[in-house]
């Protein structure tokens, strides 16, 4: 069975089948991250598509199609495998609103291809049957993405790297206490992807992987500080970063550009807010920056 096959429906009311892609273009500072959740149970399809742009504009939204199908498409956002573990097409045409302007909208088009850089990573690699308690199964890879973006008057011809998740089970994401997950890429032999769910006070889940040139190396554990603002948003995170190995790896991020979405669930009635922050990385003082996305939740009690 490959990795981006669509499993057998869990009968959970919160189950879902969800495809990520992420990208960062370095030499425009343009942004993306979308996805697309299937969830069967509730006859639903959940679409999420943002663009962070050079001049600090974010657009974006998330929302809710009927599932009719299991086509990994809808509100403008369509998501096409072109081959197993090597290859898709992302593409978008719709308006997207801007998100700090009520009510203002741009269109928006893109075509977006995207390249497999490594190996795919099972995060069981990383926590065995335990990652389930994460929030499901997951699977992960980064890769290249080059194409065009349209957005209102402007043209972009793009060349990025970027992170694809793939993951299914039972989800609700008002459940965990707190999560952070991290996926960076420095160029492209060398990336990350960090994991970290706070399931309760006593119960943590730690994952992901380091891949240099293409071979990845599971972690196991991550120790993780966030300095928060004001406001709750992230602004760095710092990590020492533990492989099956035991070696350990200092990781920094800073935090560019938040976007915030609230997310309903059955544990926080007012929703968990969570956050999709364009990050700048460092990796044991080095001088070399990889760019990516800390999706970041701390839900208040």
């Amino acid at each position: 069975m490959s990795t981006e096959d669509i499993h057998e429906f869990g009968s959970g009311e919160d189950w879902i089948e969800n495809f990520y892609f992420n990208f960062y273009d370095r030499g425009q500072d343009i942004c993306g991250f979308m996805h697309v959740g299937l969830m069967p149970n509730k006859k639903l399809k959940e679409i999420l598509c943002y663009l962070i742009m050079p001049d600090g504009h974010i657009y974006g939204h998330v929302g809710h199609v009927p599932m009719e199908n299991n086509d990994l498409e809808g509100l403008g956002l369509k998501l096409t495998k072109v081959e197993d573990e090597k290859s898709w097409k992302l593409t978008f045409d719709g308006e997207l609103p801007d998100v700090h302007k009520e009510e203002a909208k741009e269109k928006a088009l893109f075509e977006l291809n995207w390249t497999s850089l490594n190996q795919v990573y099972d995060y069981k690699d990383s926590a065995g049957d335990k990652a389930a308690q994460g929030g499901g199964e997951n699977v992960s890879q980064y890769g290249k993405v080059t194409g065009k973006i349209h957005i209102g008057t402007k043209i972009y011809d793009v060349t990025a790297l970027g992170d694809r998740d793939h993951s299914w089970g039972v989800r609700d994401l008002s459940g965990p206490w707190r999560w952070l997950w991290a996926t960076a890429q420095f160029d492209e032999n060398f990336a990350l992807s960090i994991s970290k769910v706070w399931v309760d006070e006593r119960t943590v889940v730690d994952g992901g992987y380091l891949s240099d040139e293409g071979k990845n190396r599971a972690i196991v554990r991550s120790d993780m500080v966030v300095e928060e603002t004001e406001r709750g948003s992230p602004s760095y995170v710092y990590m020492a970063v533990y492989d099956k190995d035991g070696e350990v790896l200092g990781v920094k991020a800073k935090i560019e550009h938040c976007a915030q979405l609230v997310v309903p669930g059955k544990e926080c009635k007012a929703g968990t807010k969570v956050q999709h922050c364009l990050s700048r990385f460092t990796v044991s003082d080095g001088d070399d920056v990889g760019f990516g996305i800390v999706e970041y939740v701390h839900r208040r009690r």
